[in-house]
């Protein structure tokens, strides 16, 4: 559970690596989060069926808006953390910052943008520098004790 809040304890600290461990911890506490706060909306009387039928739907229950406002809220709350995610993460595979801007501006680009997204994801699961590099120390080894020294 430490792995999935602490990019929110690093709220905005783009400086430094992230390891692989708490990139993916935390897609999946938000994942989680997004799973909770649609299941209570779709407690709550939002209809799919009225929608493709062309019916006019009875209304949504109060649950549809707690649902609502929670995951509205939530998205509103990460989006600064999971962006110095991103770039500490991008760090770690010893890569400026200014990379995850270009994949975003390049995954909106049709046709190319799901080739970007793609390359994306293979590149955050590629694991990070070994060593220090030039955003600072490996987060694995923060000591950089070595055995054969």
């Amino acid at each position: 559970m430490d792995w999935m809040i602490l990019p929110l304890k690093r709220y905005v600290d783009f400086s430094g690596r992230s390891r692989r461990m708490e990139y993916w911890m935390f897609a999946l506490f938000t994942i989680t989060v997004y799973i909770l706060c649609f299941a209570l909306m779709f407690a709550g009387g939002f209809d799919l069926a009225a929608i493709e039928n062309e019916t006019i739907p009875e209304g949504p229950g109060p649950l549809f808006y707690l649902g609502a406002g929670l995951v509205s809220i939530f998205a509103l709350g990460i989006i600064i953390p999971s962006i110095a995610l991103n770039v500490r993460r991008l760090h770690d595979r010893d890569m400026s910052g200014w990379w995850y801007l270009g994949f975003i501006v390049l995954a909106n680009v049709p046709f190319v943008g799901l080739l970007v997204v793609i390359g994306y994801l293979v590149l955050m699961f590629l694991p990070g520098t070994p060593g220090p590099n030039r955003f600072g120390e490996d987060p694995k080894d923060p000591t950089q004790a070595s055995v054969f020294e």
